[in-house]
């Protein structure tokens, strides 16, 4: 059996331990989309890593982690990650090669894309329009230029001819923007970004490889893959809270086109949550409590640490919306939840939970299509009692938890009708009850 991993909120859900911790029972880790605009926190042993873009069960020997074609790939940051990880000792030189492979089919992100990124960004600024909150990586510009047909993929970085049309001829394009459009005097240098892209291609020429081979030899031979996905569900392209969303599918569907695997391969979904809800930069969030109960948010938001593990910016708070996580469960086809800091939640009397929307006099029991309607919904709360006389660290069993936190979570359950098969009760690896095996019959 294999398994897909999502957030199922608005990122930033736990993503990277839970990974971590499948990675055991894994052979393949697979990165199916997204770029460095995503951020993996992992403690292992006290010892924090944030990773960007290769896949969180590097820590994990003997682990092969793929970075697959639906992935827009920055070269400057893997290096970045590969060095800091042989400086850790979680890769050995020339093995890191055999550990770590790029798809030759994700496209590139060149400078040029992160210059366009941050112009947009201070473009709607100016403007007086609503920025949509980029980490300014490049991200959407390079999606964009793969869906135009006009992108730079891994493997034309070992192509020299291929790769100067097709960079000559974006970066023609770029530079009219930049001139007529953005009305600024930067101007894009083919000969400096061809001749850096030239010696990228150099260095990452060991690390290529035809992912989707790969994956449909691991797939023949039953060896179990984890597929990890990027982002939130209510960030996707197509199903998030558009135009308040990132460039790619980060639903489970996306690890399909993403890899190359067929319809076919088994695979089960789990979905991670936390025990309340945090978006980053702007765009609807109907359970936030950032100005209806400031002192709460400021209290999660210091507990929980939630700030961008890519950006460092504060997170937006607010309580767990049951509404939305409904509607990600039905996306992505999810089988198993895995609960995440609960244990921020433990020094309160009580805990809200979001079961239905009221838009003027209607009800709703269903995440809007309409970013505009769901921007004017009011949260329908149930309260449940929370557990402040309880420290969960270091409980090894769920007959420990307190009863408060036991009632929450079958709430969860019996809502949603998912079991929940994994809880974290701190950032640790160790720090974590897992109540089923996704990778079993």
């Amino acid at each position: 059996m294999n398994i897909v991993i999502v957030g199922a909120q608005w990122g930033d859900e736990g993503k990277g331990k839970v990974v971590d911790l499948y990675s055991a029972k894994a052979d393949y880790i697979v990165r199916y989309q997204g770029g460095n605009n995503a951020g993996h926190t992992l403690v292992v042993n006290g010892k924090k890593t944030v990773l960007h873009l290769i896949p969180s069960g590097i820590l994990h020997a003997g682990k092969t982690c793929l970075i697959a074609n639906g992935v827009v790939f920055d070269p400057d940051v893997f290096f970045q990650e590969i060095t800091s990880l042989e400086n850790a000792g979680a890769l050995n030189g020339a093995a890191g090669h055999e550990r770590v492979r790029v798809s030759e089919r994700a496209h590139v992100i060149l400078p040029y894309h992160r210059t366009l990124d941050r112009l947009r960004e201070e473009h709607a600024s100016k403007d007086g329009g609503k920025k949509i909150g980029t980490t300014v990586r490049g991200i959407g510009p390079a999606y964009e230029d793969k869906v135009a047909r006009r992108g730079a993929q891994v493997v034309d970085l070992i192509r020299p001819e291929l790769l100067r049309e097709k960079i000559k001829r974006a970066i023609e394009e770029k530079n009219v923007l930049l001139e007529h459009h953005f009305k600024t005097s930067e101007r894009i240098n083919f000969d400096e970004v061809y001749s850096a892209a030239l010696k990228i291609g150099e260095r990452l020429k060991p690390y290529i490889a035809d992912v989707r081979g790969i994956l449909t030899g691991a797939l023949q031979q039953k060896r179990p893959i984890l597929f990890e996905g990027a982002q939130g569900t209510l960030l996707d392209v197509d199903h998030g809270t558009y135009p308040f969303v990132t460039s790619s599918n980060t639903v489970a569907g996306g690890a399909i086109t993403g890899s190359g695997v067929g319809l076919n391969t088994p695979t089960r979904v789990i979905g991670i949550t936390k025990a309340y809800t945090t978006r980053v930069g702007t765009g609807p969030f109907p359970t936030e409590i950032e100005t209806t109960e400031k002192e709460t948010a400021e209290k999660i938001r210091k507990i929980g640490a939630e700030f961008g593990a890519t950006t460092g910016r504060p997170r937006r708070v607010g309580w767990l919306d049951l509404v939305a996580l409904k509607y990600a469960v039905e996306v992505n086809g999810v089988s198993g939840l895995a609960l995440m800091k609960a244990d921020v939640l433990q020094d309160f009397d009580h805990i809200k939970i979001c079961t239905a929307y009221r838009l003027g006099t209607q009800t709703l029991y269903d995440l809007p299509s309409s970013g505009h309607d769901l921007d004017r919904v009011e949260p329908a709360y149930e309260v449940l009692p929370g557990w402040p006389s309880y420290d969960t660290k270091g409980i090894t069993s769920v007959g420990q938890l307190p009863e408060e936190l036991q009632g929450f979570i079958k709430f969860i359950e019996d809502f949603l009708k998912v079991p929940v098969i994994l809880l974290s009760t701190g950032p640790g690896r160790e720090e974590t009850l897992l109540l089923g095996d996704p990778f079993g019959k």
